[in-house]
């Protein structure tokens, strides 16, 4: 599918003027850091430099005081505490926290994770019908319980106490529970909204850590858990969410936990990573327990400290990955064979597809390669305990959720945010709500949203790309959403010998400008370029800059996003 170049507007010229004069840096560089809303040298050194100290207070969050005094009630009367998560990485991260760090002051503690095919998504009253059983007084909710009001009264009917750690946006009204922990709550004035779930179990461990003046290396410790749940999670990466990554990844480089380290050695990548490696090596893995069989394996990982059992569980959850890989291309054929077969679905500005054997916990995935393909907002559905069950997702800039809110009177529940929900419906209900959703989506989505974009960061010639340019662009990582790798577009570009395709479909290049070094180039799934590409022909190029390392040697290659053949 042929993607749109957009070029991100013109930040104000003065500004990228003087910052690239008080940072001795590449204009196009300063351009950057302006529209990413980096202005001044105070600002960008807070940038390229983050520091713990730049963490804000915990207790500027609504109900935190109220949360540390019932955690430490619970402690010091011998009370017993439930740490409850939701199955996939930011919950099991968080829970593997949570946990962990509590752990170091009672011995009454447990962590609970709901099983995604009995019970779903989110707080179930299985759960709180073990806490009960099992004599817990206080049950501490992390990545969910911000909609589940009617789970948190029945638990306190039962004499469980709960307080919710969440990031996902609340109701109309607030769970009554005894602290709810929710950045995204109206009445909650914490300076920073987009935190994972797991980096609100964090600021809870901080917070005890001030009230009870303990070091700051008790909470610090959990750092590299902290910054996959934010890789996995696909939160923004600024403000908070930098420093803990930024810190986190140091930790998994330098001095990962035992889980964590098995899980990459299993993984074939042992060094040197990135948020990204994160996001397509470690996190699938975490998220391949509670996909196949159950999450616990994943956090009983996360928790060893003894190599032979971290060892055991990453081998065990690497299995239930490869397994998962199976269920996901199988399913996804069978979808794309299901809209390709139907002339009403190809037509659409939505995807609905169901199918009463797919696999619960894949459909996500799913969901994510059919909007791959069509580029249009998706929703994959299944047959769950007598209902459909389903995982939606969208396309950027289109808010799902609303969209989901449109159409909530024919769903039985749902939640998730802009660009990724859950949701269930009855069997009755299916095509009356495929075609509202397709009626209330292609009734207020601009057309060019369907269309996938490239966002152009800067226009450079290959001349500014030196060692210098290169590094403080590597200053700028721990990349992520609102902090993406900067794209850059190059135009007049010429090959520099001849264009061969690579693996399946990639088109590896080198490629220069008049009288400019040459540059390596790889293209991926963009080998239909290779019989367009002609000797002395010049064209555009769109790429992020990267550092190959082969055989100890390092040097800079392009990764080729977009190629425009220019006419005449």
């Amino acid at each position: 599918m042929e993607k749109r170049w957009v070029h991100n507007q013109n930040a104000n010229r003065e500004t990228i003027a003087e910052l690239a004069h008080q940072l001795t840096i590449d204009k196009s560089l300063a351009e950057i850091l302006v529209q990413r809303g980096i202005n001044t040298f105070e600002e960008a050194r807070h940038f390229f430099r983050p520091q713990i100290e730049h963490l804000h207070d915990p207790f500027l969050m609504k109900d935190m005081e109220t949360a540390i005094n019932r955690i430490d009630l619970a402690i010091t009367s011998g009370q017993k505490i439930l740490i409850y998560g939701d199955y996939d990485v930011d919950g099991t991260t968080a829970v593997a926290l949570a946990y962990q760090f509590f752990h170091q002051f009672t011995e009454n503690i447990a962590y609970y994770i709901p099983d995604r095919h009995s019970e779903g998504y989110g707080i179930s009253t299985q759960g709180i019908d073990y806490a009960h059983t099992n004599s817990f007084d206080l049950i501490i909710a992390l990545d969910c319980g911000i909609r589940s009001n009617d789970k948190v009264t029945y638990a306190s009917a039962l004499g469980i106490d709960f307080i919710i750690c969440d990031h996902h946006l609340p109701g109309v009204e607030i769970p009554n529970a005894v602290a709810v922990l929710d950045p995204k709550r109206d009445d909650c004035e914490y300076p920073f909204k987009e935190l994972s779930g797991c980096g609100i179990g964090f600021k809870l461990a901080q917070a005890y850590c001030i009230a009870k003046d303990l070091p700051d290396e008790l909470y610090e410790r959990y750092l590299d858990l902290c910054m996959v749940s934010i890789a996995a999670d696909i939160v923004p990466v600024v403000d908070e969410n930098r420093v803990m990554a930024y810190y986190g990844l140091l930790k998994l480089n330098e001095n990962p936990s035992t889980g964590l380290k098995a899980l990459m050695q299993i993984s074939g990548k042992t060094e040197n990573y990135s948020i990204m490696d994160v996001v397509f090596m470690l996190a699938p893995r975490i998220n391949a327990a509670g996909r196949m069989a159950h999450a616990n394996e994943a956090v009983k990982m996360l928790l060893s400290d003894e190599d032979f059992i971290a060892d055991e569980q990453s081998a065990l959850i690497n299995l239930q990955n490869t397994e998962r890989k199976s269920f996901d291309k199988d399913i996804t054929l069978e979808a794309l064979a299901i809209i390709e077969q139907d002339e009403v679905l190809i037509n659409r500005k939505t995807t609905v597809v169901f199918q009463e054997s797919w696999n619960k916990g894949v459909i996500g995935i799913v969901a994510s390669r059919l909007t791959e393909k069509y580029y249009r907002p998706t929703i994959v559905l299944t047959h769950s305990n007598g209902n459909y069950t389903g995982s939606a997702r969208s396309v950027a800039g289109y808010d799902l959720y609303e969209a989901l809110v449109e159409c909530s009177d024919l769903l039985i529940q749902f939640g998730g945010h802009k660009f990724a929900a859950g949701l269930t419906i009855a069997p009755e209900n299916l095509q009356i709500f495929a075609d509202k959703f397709e009626q209330v989506v292609s009734g207020n989505i601009d057309p060019a949203l369907l269309i996938p974009e490239i966002n152009i960061d800067a226009n450079i010639d290959f001349v500014q790309i030196d060692g210098k340019f290169f590094r403080v662009l590597s200053q700028m990582a721990p990349f992520g959403p609102q902090n993406m790798a900067p794209i850059f577009c190059t135009k007049n570009v010429s090959l520099a010998g001849t264009a061969q395709i690579v693996g399946t479909n990639h088109l590896k290049i080198n490629v220069k400008q008049q009288n400019s070094t040459i540059f390596e180039a790889i293209g991926f799934n963009l080998g239909e370029f290779e019989k367009l590409l002609k000797p002395n022909q010049l064209f555009s190029i769109c790429y992020t800059i990267e550092e190959n390392n082969w055989k100890d040697k390092k040097r800079l290659q392009l990764n080729i996003k977009g190629i425009k053949l220019l006419e005449g």
